[in-house]
This record gives structure tokens, C-alpha cells and sequence, in this order.
């Protein structure tokens, strides 16, 4: 993940290590196509609405939906996640957008839809999880 995220509000260094480590987890549970891990980083009353539209509601219906997506449409898909810009909504609640670049399976940039998403990561009992959020699926650069 590239270092030059632009911080909005203050967030203290643990919490941006922190909310770092949700995409982190996300991106490596995305790439090893493991739903479970995936589901992990979204909390139980979570609202997630992906690339295609689709709203779904806490951390069991993600993962499920996950599940027959991973081993399907998504089975060769692998990216990368730049954290862009994390914004201080509230105590313990960080807005963060996320640049999600395709890549092979060595990490180069491939020739495919990329992803624009905003994930709200809040402190829960259980740690840190995204709570809301939404995927984009946007046209790949023409460079």
C-alpha cells in the first residue's frame, strides 16, 4: 500500500495502523480467495454494497455471497489496494477510500476493470471492521 494517503482530521498513528491492517487483511483475504477471512473484517450489522449494486447486510450474508464468487466470476481475479485518503468522521470511526488496482499473480498491473471503495471502519467490540461501505467498478486507465 502506497505511504502517501492523505489524512483528513486527526487520527492518531494506532488507529491509521490499525484501520491499515483491516485493508490489509482484506486485500490478502481477497487475493487467497478466502471468504472467511474476507467476511472477518466486516462486522456483524455491517452494510456493503459491491461493484455490481448489490446490498448486503452484516458480516454472514458477505461471507456467504462471497463464497460461490470466489470460486467463480472472481476465481482468477487478483488486486491490489491503495489506501487513498482516510477521513475522521467520528471518535473511532475513519472513512477510508481505496484505489483497487487488478494484478496478476506477481503483482503486475493487468488490463481490467479497476475498483474505487469507501469503506467506513469503526472500533467494535471485536476489533476493528468495516461497517458500511461500497465498491465501484470503474473502466481501466488508457495510458
Amino acid at each position: 500500500m502506497a505511504n502517501d494517503v492523505q489524512v483528513v482530521g486527526d487520527i492518531p498513528v494506532e488507529t491509521r495502523e490499525a484501520v491499515t491492517g483491516v485493508v490489509r487483511a482484506l486485500e490478502k483475504a481477497f487475493n487467497a480467495k478466502d471468504p472467511d477471512a474476507l467476511g472477518e473484517q466486516y462486522a456483524h450489522d455491517s452494510s456493503w454494497t459491491n461493484a455490481m449494486g448489490r446490498t448486503l447486510g452484516g458480516r454472514e450474508e458477505i461471507t456467504e455471497f462471497s463464497r460461490p464468487a470466489m470460486k467463480g466470476f472472481l476465481k482468477d481475479s487478483r488486486a491490489r489496494y491503495e489506501i487513498v485518503r482516510m477521513l475522521a468522521v467520528a471518535p473511532e470511526v475513519i472513512a477510508v477510500n481505496v484505489a483497487q488496482t487488478p494484478v496478476d499473480a506477481s503483482g503486475e498491473p493487468v488490463r481490467a476493470p479497476h475498483g474505487r471503495a469507501l469503506y467506513v471502519i469503526a472500533r467494535r467490540e471485536d476489533g476493528w471492521k468495516i461497517v458500511a461501505g461500497q465498491n465501484s467498478a470503474i473502466d481501466p486507465p488508457t495510458d
